[in-house]
């Protein structure tokens, strides 16, 4: 009796411990179940204020697409298709004869290009990259409103990869150019051009960065360094801030892949502005020029300078009856202010004297001896000859730049006295004498024709015909070599 009144007690006992615990898991699953079940609220406040944003945004994309073009071009690239190393064996053309040499000899093909380009005038002129339309013989401008014009190119310079095109129309939409000095790091921008073909895309982000040189794109380079998405395509487009204002032509992307990696670089249009009116004017740019070799203040020259700050840019020479001398500058003075502007290193030095007009005085602060003084200098133009050209000829030197060896060149290239002749700056990809010359080699001789300046040298190579092998002589690393060239 006691047993069976013990086990009713038990049951009871687990039956209230069950519906405790029943109602624990119950109570539970009705919170959980409440809190997902609560409607996520947005306040009228945060909504306002991103449509606002969106508004202003889509404003100021609307406000420009329509001066932001398309750029097609066309040039004739030539070829040489082998089919197989077994050609080139001479048993195999004693077998089998010359029945294969068709597929030896050059063969020339149309390469189409894309690019992007910005209306800068209302009569027609566009401004883009050069490599977007460099040695096209077809350049085809398609507008925001699909009408199509030819576009025949008013200059180019290489230096800083930009290019000005003309198209015959008027009372065309443009885009206002800004000032690109007063952008600051952290400022939205918005990029709009063609990338992959597809027009009028546009992207949006921040300035990442700016005064961005030693990128190996141009000779003069102040690269505005954005994370707004540029893509193949978008070379020439235009990069705008939040009012409207061109401040960039969008140029290259940083990418391991060929896509968007959150890196791109825009040309500032206050450099792009100079180029622009010098082109347009003159054909061609017109740069400043102080005559001197600069380089940079390392830690080890600033001590041995007496300098407190590694910046500046230190004289390396100053150049006979050049305007750096007429002004009392020599070799050891480190300029630390140009016009009122600090020079922070090399290359903002060389692009602020490259933006001055020619027969401008500008101020000069420079050390000496740890002193400070100040110049007064008339800049004068940078000489033709002291420029890269490109021997631009149909022939088996063509596409290679070269230029004269100035003394602080063979100083730092170690190129004996004993070697004249020019020194190869850049060889272009498409050029016949890719993989054969290199960047530092001196051409010393032509066709036997000893070369002393890139005057003679301009003379010889102007005279070889297009379909005939030259002969050079190259100084390299060294050693002096002779090696053929063949137009192919």
């Amino acid at each position: 009796m006691f047993d069976k009144k013990r086990n009713v007690i038990m049951a009871v006992s687990f039956l209230v411990v069950g519906l405790i615990i029943g109602l624990g898991i119950s109570s539970n699953f009705n919170f959980l179940t409440n809190g997902y079940t609560e409607e996520a609220k947005i306040s009228n406040e945060a909504i306002d204020t991103l449509t606002k944003t969106n508004q202003a945004m889509a404003e100021v994309t609307a406000a420009v697409k329509p001066a932001v073009v398309n750029i097609s071009s066309t040039k004739t690239v030539k070829t040489r298709a082998i089919p197989s190393p077994f050609f080139n064996d001479p048993f195999f053309r004693e077998f089998f004869g010359d029945q294969f040499r068709q597929f030896e000899e050059p063969k020339t093909r149309k390469q189409q290009g894309l690019g992007s380009g910005v209306i800068v005038d209302k009569d027609g002129y566009v401004l883009t990259n050069n490599h977007v339309v460099k040695d096209a013989e077809e350049i085809k401008i398609k507008l925001s409103d699909k009408r199509e014009f030819k576009g025949k190119v008013v200059g180019t310079d290489q230096k800083t990869d930009l290019a000005v095109i003309k198209i015959e129309a008027n009372h065309l939409p443009v885009v206002t150019l800004g000032d690109s000095d007063k952008l600051r790091v952290g400022e939205t921008v918005i990029a709009i051009g063609n990338p992959f073909g597809l027009n009028q895309t546009v992207t949006s982000g921040i300035v990442s960065a700016t005064g961005r040189a030693n990128v190996g794109i141009a000779d003069y380079e102040d690269f505005i360094q954005t994370d707004a998405a540029i893509n193949p395509g978008n070379s020439g487009g235009a990069l705008v801030n939040v009012r409207g204002e061109l401040v960039g032509i969008n140029t290259a992307i940083f990418s391991t892949s060929g896509g968007y990696m959150g890196i791109g670089f825009a040309i500032p249009s206050n450099m792009a502005r100079n180029v622009m009116d010098s082109l347009i004017k003159t054909g061609k740019v017109v740069r400043g020029w102080l005559g001197v070799s600069i380089q940079p203040v390392t830690a080890e020259l600033a001590k041995q300078f007496g300098l407190k700050e590694e910046k500046g840019a230190l004289v390396g020479e100053v150049m006979e009856d050049s305007p750096a001398e007429k002004a009392g500058l020599t070799g050891g003075d480190v300029i630390v202010e140009y016009d009122g502007r600090e020079v922070v290193d090399v290359v903002g030095l060389r692009n602020m004297v490259a933006a001055t007009p020619p027969d401008r005085k500008v101020s000069i602060k420079y050390l000496r001896d740890g002193k400070p003084y100040i110049a007064s200098v008339v800049v004068g133009e940078l000489p033709a000859q002291l420029q890269k050209v490109s021997a631009a000829r149909d022939n088996a030197l063509e596409g290679v730049q070269v230029q004269d060896i100035s003394s602080e060149l063979r100083r730092s290239l170690g190129i004996p006295k004993r070697i004249g002749g020019v020194l190869v700056a850049d060889v272009d990809e498409e050029s016949p004498a890719l993989g054969v010359l290199m960047k530092g080699d001196v051409i010393m001789e032509v066709d036997r024709h000893k070369i002393s300046n890139l005057r003679e040298y301009e003379k010889i190579v102007s005279g070889i015909p297009s379909d005939e092998s030259v002969l050079i002589r190259v100084y390299r690393n060294g050693t002096a070599f002779y090696v053929a060239l063949s137009p192919e």
